[in-house]
């Protein structure tokens, strides 16, 4: 049941109506810098729960199904243990048939024990729901006995004592998978076609003492969700389902409380593979979570408003969504998303299953503690539900994970509104003397769980005050680069510096000091790499990170992943600069940010390599965390050591160099795309070794650019290797052809 003030559910499958603690902000203010750039905040408003996970106890098994009052949280599903938080399986555990109770504030078990148990088969608590005043608490699934007490699939439960009410039984032919509760009517919804001998496919309501109501929503599939929204005029159907009272509306229907009257169909609305799993509301709206079955089906959240039920927002994340929660202005989620691109948000990549965003916006938050898949499907949460108690407000959280911000925690799990206690990254720092009479701090933002805006503090020389403060926004997929450049220094001098991140309440330890000594005069390579225009441009001098900062001025930083061999000298061009290594196996480097099509490009590197496996040296992809998908725009190595330039336009098209590369001796390698006539032209130091001039397009589509490895599969002459085993350095791209002039320039300028 929803409260009409306050737009929260008193009692269901995951949300209580609580009220909302008072969040405890950071206790000083943080310095600004002069530019007036505001510190962060220890959360990044609308956010007001942390990312940092409480110690809870743990299930044997999959927790299905969760509601909470009077600071007790009860959780339903597929288990018959529960041990203390970081518990071995099968340590310290304790009997708990398909359910347990818990203290909201602590996480540890009450003494509230029900068996719910089956004939034969498995039994399974789906879904729970409290009574408005609390008193009763229900429960639905596969079950025929509670505590020995004789049920059919559904009863209710006695808050007080503990104790299955005797009072409340009615036959149920299947599975309860989902409950609502007013003051005087249970709905419950699930893989039913009969309650109380009458027929009733999916859906039905009884009163509180399980008389079966006149309300027939009859549903030609599985119903997963059920919730009454705030006014109580109408229920909101989830599920399977592709007709409700032989209508078309698929997945999602609004029907009178009273009668089960359609009254709001959705047909064409959600896409035919895809079904909601779950419904939520607050005061204005109410959110779904919808699951798809096959590639790129609908997985994401809808809003929509409760005035006219349409829709006011969708998010198109793919990895199906669980389970929603609503908390000030906040929409939480428990999902398997792994590709959100699509919301301009991180490409495919590993699984992420806990997500925020405004009720009013679907844009992601910077709020991301996550779980694994864990065991069954596996999908990791299942459930949220919320709860209040001593003056803090949780979100629980449960499912089949095994493991919580990469710790040892099955089945459950919760956060609250405060403390805040995580610090975020130490900032990944590079420093640039390119420019005489300066020196260039280059730092990658870091990564907080649940702050997007943090503080960075700049200490130069071994002092304890820093030289500058500023901000910066990053989340994990978008780690932008932030430069300070310190002027006030001379030719010849050695500088060090440190760099700290800051939540506004946790701060991160100092960066590793790095030191730099001031040029006098330029360095001939990289002023004409500048001069001539390129957007990126990275020299590879960082120590031991995952960063490689961005010297053209663009601040187009770039991932590097997985340890790369490091400093690695001597360097391709003459100067202070260092190359960096590749294995060949899993070693790579990718662009921070996504970048459009190129109608017109150069790639620019410097290579050293013995190896004969090949590999994909530079290359454009869709994808950061996995092969790309799509791949093209890129410069690969062939076994025998020969150099391909590939692009797509109309097929694969490719030219490739008559001679071989991998001597182990530095070759500067060149390709540029212009328009028809120039076309496709291929450079090894400082000659054009293959043209092709008719071909002048590449693949549409935005990517990333990649050094050191992506897919290879099905261009001409695949090498053993989608990597590069080898040194690269001084990478470049620009957003024109270079000349045949420019490129010879380069090419003479690398001894100075």
């Amino acid at each position: 049941m929803m409260n009409g003030s306050t737009g929260r559910r008193t009692g269901g499958r995951g949300r209580v109506r609580a009220a909302s603690a008072a969040l405890g902000l950071l206790a000083g203010a943080l310095s600004a810098t002069a530019a007036g750039t505001s510190p962060a905040t220890a959360l990044t408003p609308p956010v007001a729960i942390t990312a940092d996970d409480l110690t809870t106890w743990q299930t044997n098994g999959i927790v299905w199904s969760m509601a909470a009052g009077d600071g007790v949280v009860y959780t339903g599903g597929t288990f018959s243990t529960v041990r203390p938080p970081t518990a071995a399986p099968g340590t310290d555990e304790q009997p708990a048939v398909n359910f347990a109770a818990f203290d909201a504030a602590t996480g540890a078990p009450t003494d509230c024990s029900l068996s719910f148990t089956v004939s034969s088969g498995t039994a399974t608590v789906r879904a729970l729901a409290l009574s408005p005043d609390g008193d009763t608490l229900y429960a639905g699934g596969r079950f025929g006995a509670v505590n020995g007490v004789g049920v059919s699939n559904i009863a209710a439960i006695d808050t007080a004592t503990c104790t299955p009410r005797n009072d409340f039984k009615i036959s149920v032919t299947a599975t309860v998978r989902a409950l609502a509760v007013t003051a005087d009517t249970v709905y419950l919804g699930g893989d039913f076609n009969s309650v109380g001998g009458q027929t009733r496919n999916k859906f039905a309501a009884v009163t509180t003492g399980a008389s079966l109501l006149p309300f027939t929503a009859n549903a030609d599939e599985v119903a997963r969700a059920v919730e009454v929204t705030p006014d109580g005029q109408h229920v909101l159907l989830g599920g399977d389902f592709f007709r409700i009272n032989g209508t078309t509306t698929h997945a999602l229907a609004v029907v009178d409380a009273t009668t089960g009257q359609l009254t709001t169909a959705y047909p064409g609305f959600i896409h035919n593979n895809s079904t909601v799993q779950d419904i939520t509301t607050d005061a204005t709206g109410f959110y779904t979570a919808n699951e798809g079955t096959g590639g790129g089906v609908f997985d994401g959240r809808i809003a929509l408003n409760l005035g006219d039920f349409k829709q006011r927002w969708r998010d198109t994340c793919l990895g199906a969504t669980q389970a929603v929660a609503v908390h000030s202005g906040v929409l939480y989620s428990g999902s398997h998303a792994h590709d959100c691109v699509s919301m301009g948000a991180f490409p495919d990549q590993p699984r992420k299953h806990l997500l925020a965003q405004s009720v009013d916006d679907p844009k992601l938050l910077p709020w991301f503690p996550d779980t694994n898949d864990g065991i069954g499907e596996p999908v990791g949460p299942r459930v949220m539900t919320q709860a209040s108690s001593g003056g803090r407000h949780y979100l629980w959280v449960g499912g089949e994970f095994t493991t919580v911000n990469s710790k040892r925690q099955q089945g459950l799990t919760r956060f609250a509104d405060g403390p805040d206690t995580g610090a975020p990254w130490v900032p990944n720092v590079s420093l640039s003397t390119l420019t005489p009479g300066r020196i260039d701090v280059n730092w990658q933002t870091s990564f907080d769980t649940d702050d997007g805006e943090l503080t960075y503090r700049i200490y130069k020389d071994g002092s304890n005050t820093p030289v500058h403060t500023t901000t910066g926004y990053s989340v994990f997929w978008d780690r932008p680069q932030l430069t300070w450049t310190d002027t006030d220094v001379a030719p010849g001098e050695t500088h060090s510096y440190r760099i700290t991140a800051s939540d506004g309440v946790n701060t991160s330890a100092k960066s590793p000091a790095r030191s730099a000594t001031v040029a006098s005069t330029a360095e001939a390579y990289p002023d004409r790499v500048r001069s001539d225009g390129a957007s990126l441009y990275w020299r590879y001098d960082e120590s031991t990170s995952t960063f490689a900062h961005d010297s053209s001025g663009n601040l187009n930083n770039g991932f590097l992943r997985n340890g790369p061999a490091y400093r690695q000298t001597p360097a391709a061009v003459a100067g202070p600069s260092t190359a960096i290594g590749f294995n060949g196996a899993d070693e790579y480097a990718y662009s921070n940010r996504q970048h459009a099509q190129p109608d017109r490009f150069s790639v620019e590197t410097w290579i050293k390599t013995t190896t004969t496996r090949g590999g994909k040296i530079i290359g454009f992809g869709n994808l950061t965390q996995q092969n790309s998908t799509r791949h093209d725009k890129h410069v690969y190595m062939r076994d025998d050591g020969r150099l391909t330039f590939g692009v797509q336009s109309g097929g694969r098209r490719t030219v490739t160099t008559p001679e071989a590369y991998n001597d182990g001796q530095w070759h500067h390698v060149v390709a540029t795309q212009g328009p028809l006539g120039q076309g496709m032209a291929l450079y090894v130091d400082g000659r054009l070794r293959s043209s092709n001039i008719l071909v002048s397009g590449n693949d549409g589509n935005p990517g990333y650019w990649r050094i050191g490895g992506d897919n290879l599969a099905n261009w001409p002459n695949r090498p053993t290797s989608n990597f590069f085993a080898g040194q690269i350095d001084e990478t470049a791209v620009y957003p024109t052809a270079l000349s045949a002039s420019q490129i010879s320039a380069h090419y003479a300028l690398r001894n100075g």
